[in-house]
């Protein structure tokens, strides 16, 4: 962990009761476009996505040419022993002996040369092996896709929930101070006769626990407000409330229902793995198929001179050689392997082909969840509404019983305490609310950022694809042999095609007209 943002965690931990506001206050706009821009889990999935296009140009590479150097020498020596007899021996056949007792013979030898193979037909199993890896590019994107709404789904609730906690914490402050001046008035009633010990410490009870919960509630706007710089990559300062997005939510249900089964990135990016298994199966089913190549050879050899070692580096007397193959090798019997791999690819793909359902209910079940959620929580903003109002009535009225005498001490810390309590659901009800929503377009598959904050510069998961269709390595015969791969082959793969997206949703987040979390103040 880098020491700037370990110095980040800690103010994010320390500055809790004294928060620096800039000069405009942080909206949820500026969160999102900061996570989007540096929030790690997103980079590295980005990274992630982008080794993950590498696959489809190695893919190819099977119906690119390979040319290989080639480079030998050599270099031999015999020695014949006295001990061995004889007068000499003739090794090139001159009716001379090139070797008597006693000498040396040596011979050197070199070759150079230059080999091209190029693939003709491969039986469909590039082809497959291309198809494949396309269809992982595209379920990759849509993980990205996943991740992305997942990282914006984080970002709102760290938003929403240092929004609740740091309400949560004045109103515990407003709490704490209530129950101070009531202590203070109770000790003078208790001075003058008015009241019994006994409501002094009722008093003083309320106020350690009134307390107590108020270092709990620093203790959790630390904790919160650290998962929100982990998330964002700065401290929470003065956060202006949560713009409405009711500019991307359904209708009803069914209508969230619809979205979700045709643009959810989990159920998507399902879908397209099943595709790749697919074509594995065509894969697996080509290694019976022949395979076609031709080969080119351009070398020299040199000669192998007797007892003349430095002659092999003479041109004029090297040996040109030029050769050229078509090869076809024809898969005739293999153990069993290849049909085990058939079998193999083909219960690979049912169990992808039975995942996707299994995902669409879970989708479903999702929105199911989450929309239930949101129609609790607006139920119970309106609740909670009129809870603080006629708390609020109850409790004022309750202290002004309480001077005249028809109320007692303890009447009135019930009433403030129901007051607090009110409140405090009040703005736990606000925070359920906004980040179901949140959780009902991440879902769906609208939680994006281009939908969001359509200002900011937006990522292309594609951009990097494209630029590799045609890098290094790249040839023009490239196309026909690929045509060739695709078509002419008994068991051929489909061509995964990309899904098209929503059209972006405007204007995107826009500031909240009004605060969302109104004061609970007496």
């Amino acid at each position: 962990m880098s020491m700037t943002f370990r110095g980040r965690l800690l103010a994010a931990t320390l500055c809790v009761s004294a928060l620096a506001a800039p000069a405009g206050a942080e909206t949820l706009a500026d969160a999102i476009a900061l996570a989007y821009q540096n929030n790690p889990t997103l980079q590295a999935q980005r990274a992630s996505q982008r080794a993950l296009d590498e696959n489809y140009v190695q893919a190819r590479t099977g119906w690119r040419p390979t040319l290989g150097f080639q480079a030998s020498g050599g270099y031999s020596e015999s020695r014949i022993p006295a001990a061995a007899g004889g007068s000499g021996i003739d090794r090139n056949g001159d009716g001379i002996p090139d070797l008597v007792r006693g000498q040396i013979f040596e011979t050197n030898s070199s070759r150079v040369g230059v080999s091209f193979t190029q693939p003709l037909w491969t039986g469909g199993r590039v082809a497959a092996s291309v198809n494949a890896a396309n269809a992982e590019v595209l379920a990759g994107r849509e993980n990205l896709r996943r991740t992305e709404a997942i990282i914006l789904a984080q970002v709102i609730q760290a938003y929403s929930d240092t929004r609740r906690d740091q309400e949560s914490l004045r109103i515990r402050q407003e709490n704490v101070n209530v129950l101070t001046r009531q202590l203070q008035e109770s000790q003078a009633r208790f001075e003058v006769g008015e009241i019994t010990r006994t409501d002094v410490a009722q008093s003083q009870a309320r106020l350690a626990g009134a307390q107590a919960l108020y270092q709990s509630a620093v203790a959790q706007l630390a904790i919160t407000r650290a998962g929100y710089t982990t998330l964002v990559g700065q401290n929470p300062g003065d956060l202006a409330p949560e713009p409405s997005l009711a500019y991307m939510l359904p209708t009803d249900p069914d209508e969230a229902y619809k979205i979700a089964e045709e643009f959810s990135p989990q159920l998507r990016g399902q879908q397209f793995t099943e595709q790749a298994s697919r074509a594995r199966i065509a894969g697996a089913r080509a290694e019976r198929m022949p395979n076609i190549s031709a080969n080119v050879t351009y070398g020299f050899n040199g000669p192998a001179i007797p007892d003349r070692p430095s002659d092999v580096f003479q041109r004029d007397l090297y040996t040109r050689n030029l050769s050229g193959s078509v090869t076809a090798t024809v898969p005739i019997y293999s153990g069993g392997l290849v049909s085990s791999r058939i079998r193999q690819s083909v219960e690979r793909n049912n169990a992808d082909r039975i995942t996707v359902e299994g995902v669409r209910r879970t989708v479903m079940q999702s929105v199911t969840q989450f929309w239930s959620q949101l129609i609790a929580a607006r139920a119970n903003i309106a609740s909670s509404e009129l809870q603080v109002s006629a708390a609020r009535i109850a409790a004022e009225g309750t202290r002004q019983e309480q001077q005249v005498g028809l109320r007692t001490t303890i009447d009135v810390l019930n009433a403030e305490q129901e007051l607090r309590s009110a409140e405090l659901n009040q703005v736990s009800s606000r925070r359920d609310e906004y980040v179901a929503a949140a959780n009902v377009l991440a879902t769906m598959g609208r939680l994006e950022a281009r939908n969001l904050v359509p200002g900011v510069p937006q990522y292309d998961a594609a951009k990097n694809f494209r630029k590799l269709r045609m890098t290094w390595g790249w040839v023009p015969w490239e196309e026909p042999v690929d045509i060739i791969d695709q078509y002419l082959t008994v068991w051929p793969s489909n061509k995964p095609v990309a899904k098209p997206f929503e059209p972006t949703a405007t204007p995107g987040l826009q500031p909240a007209p009004t605060a969302t979390m109104a004061p609970a103040t007496r």
